[in-house]
This record gives C-alpha cells, structure tokens and sequence, in this order.
C-alpha cells in the first residue's frame, strides 16, 4: 500500500509542478491587461479618440487571444477508438507468443481490418505496449499524458497539454492572436516609450515630467517593462508561429518533421502532403469563416488520412474497378474505408488523380485515337 500511496502523491504533486507554466503565462497576461489598460491608456494616453480606439482593438485582440489559450489548454487529446484497441483474445494471444514475428503475424491480421498505412523504422506494426493498441497513422504515444494521442504534435509545458488532431487549430490560433496582441502593444506603447527615455537625460525631468503629459514614476515603469516584454515576446512568437505555419503547409507534424514517417515502401516525408490549398483545409476547414474563430472545423476523425496514392499498402490499393476498398472492423463491424473516414476527408482527394491500370489504358486510347485522326486528317 505504500508504494501505491507515494505513487499517487508524487503524480500529485507532478500535475501541480505541470501547471506552473501556465500560472506564469496568466500572471504576465493579467500584468499586461493592467499596464497596458490602466497605466497606458487611462493614466497616460491624453486624446479622448486616441484612448477609446487603442482600448477596442485592444479588446478584441485580447478576447480572441484568451479564447485561443483557453481552448488550447482545455481540449481534451483525442485517443485512437476503440477498433484500434486488441480485445482481450486477441491480448491472451498475443501474451501466450515468444516469438516476435508469431506477434508481428497477429498484429499484421489484426491491423488488415484498420485504415493503417504508416510502419516502424524495421517495417513492423507499430504497436502501443502501455495502451495496447495498434497505432493509428500519426497518432503517437506521449510519455507525459501517459496516453497515445491522435496526429501528436508535441506536449506543450506552456499550455499543460498534447497538442494533437483535437486542438491544433486552437494552439495555431493561440500563436497568432498571441504574435498580434504583442505586436499591437509594442507599436501602441512606443512613442511613450520614447518619450520616457528622451526625458530622463533630463536633470529637472522630476519637476517637468507632468508638463510634458509623462506618466509618474509607476506608469512609466509599467509603460518600460511592457514595451520591453511585448517586443521580446513577439520574436520568440514570430518564430514558432513561422515553423508551424511551415508545418501546416507540408502537412507535417512537429514529430514527424524531426523523424519523417515511414510506409511500405520506405521513407517519406511528404506522404501526408496533398498541396497547400488541401493541407491548409485539413487543419482549417472548408469553412473560411470559422478559420479565425477558436472552434473546431478540421476536416477528418484524426484515426486516418488521404496520403499520396504510391503509399497505399498492397492490401489498401484502389481496386481496378477505380474504387476504394473498405475494411471491415472486426470488433463491431464497423467499416473502415482505406482511405478518409469522412466525407470532409474524401473531398480532399476529388482533384487528385487515381493513377490505375484502367486509367493509364484509356489515356493511351485517347492517344492512339487522336494521332489516328491526325494521320487520316495529314493524308486527306
């Protein structure tokens, strides 16, 4: 019993420990909020037009950068469903085999009624040990959530979270609301900034500084500290947002840029790519007007993804017919289409062409037929 009770108090005191980052951001947001709102704006900005237009834009930037943070805090990862979970014979079976190919062999059966694509470095399943499950494509396991979680990104100590299929969008969003909110303060606070260092070479600053509209020795310290915050913060965040917005356009995640996801057919770091328009959307949406709202509107059930037609397994190959395979779960029935899951996914692929025996044959008919006519046409 006493293992198991210190156990539980040092997890405690882990998801304590795990929360002061985010306490760190909420403390340097709420200072902001008062440098910028009460010191700045109330107590130095003189201009009744100036004050009320920098305290809107304000506003709305700090309201969609709150949203942002929130959402991307408090969105729970999405974990593999349970088709992707071994039932239990399947777990007394494989528990009973020594041997790592009778294993690979059962999970090989098992992973054939699942749209899986992607392989470990070796070209084995790749399999959960702690969850017990067979790993989706691009779902990975994160070892401080202690769960495998759906299109992984990275586990963000600053918002105390996996950043995954779930909520990408939202720490997309929380990035750019966060670059736009430091940027909108440093260039609003800058000729005030100016001005507290053009007079305080001045000897008898003290006795002029209210005759030339500056602040008192507070305001001026919070108007210094926040230009000097919101700069810094904003290259820090200008470069993590640049790498993402990168990311997004490769249709990469943050794990799979550092090691590329690897297929039957070996390596390939641009299996997920399908062009920029279709990556984008796939985070995104179709929907431009939820793009730079806080919500949900990404395209798919993050279990799989439209991938280059040269990465389909042989098993998953478009059949001659020009249609798409769809597996039978084995746990309930449910189908699994080789390809998306969704009708959202699917549209992703209507311009990408199926490149099929049938459809090479009858583009050399269409060929063959054409170079007849030109021949026929060149003799008449």
């Amino acid at each position: 019993m006493a293992p198991s009770g210190s156990g539980s108090i040092k997890k405690g005191c882990q998801r304590v420990l795990y929360w002061i980052p985010v306490l760190f951001i909420a403390l340097i947001v709420a200072w902001s909020y008062y440098a910028y709102v009460l010191q700045l704006c109330i107590e130095s900005i003189e201009g009744i037009a100036e004050k009320v237009i920098y305290l809107l834009v304000y506003h709305v930037i700090f309201i969609m950068f709150v949203w942002a943070y929130w959402q991307t805090i408090f969105t729970r990862p999405m974990n593999p469903l349970k088709e992707f979970h071994l039932s239990y014979a399947d777990k007394e079976l494989l528990e009973r085999e020594d041997r790592g190919e009778s294993q690979q062999e059962i999970l090989r059966r098992i992973a054939k009624d699942l749209p899986i694509c992607t392989r470990t470095n070796s070209g084995a399943i790749r399999f959960c040990d702690r969850c017990q499950l067979l790993k989706p494509d691009r779902c990975h396991h994160c070892s401080v959530c202690d769960k495998c979680i759906l299109k992984m990104d990275h586990h963000c100590p600053w918002v105390n979270n996996c950043v995954g299929f779930a909520n990408y969008k939202f720490f997309m969003l929380f990035l750019a609301y966060s670059l736009l909110y430091c940027l909108f303060i440093t260039a609003t606070d800058l000729q005030y900034f100016i001005k507290f260092w053009l007079a305080g070479g001045r000897a008898h600053f003290r006795l002029r500084e209210h005759r030339n509209g500056l602040p008192d020795t507070q305001a001026k310290f919070h108007i210094l500290f926040l230009f000097f915050s919101a700069s810094t913060f904003s290259v820090s965040l200008a470069s993590l947002l640049t790498y993402h917005c990168w990311l997004v356009c490769k249709n990469r995640s943050t794990l799979e840029a550092v090691r590329s996801p690897v297929f039957r057919h070996g390596t390939d770091k641009n299996g997920f790519s399908l062009g920029f328009s279709k990556n984008f959307r796939q985070v995104f949406g179709d929907e431009v007007k939820y793009w730079p709202i806080p919500i949900f509107s990404g395209l798919g059930d993050g279990c799989s993804f439209p991938a280059c037609l040269v990465n389909l397994d042989v098993e998953q190959a478009v059949s001659p017919t020009g249609s798409t395979p769809v597996n039978k779960s084995a746990a309930d029935g449910r189908q699994f289409p080789s390809k998306p899951l969704r009708e959202s996914q699917s549209r992703l692929l209507t311009s990408t062409p199926s490149w099929t025996e049938s459809d090479i044959a009858t583009d050399k008919d269409r060929k063959g037929a054409s170079n007849q006519a030109m021949t026929i046409e060149h003799e008449a």
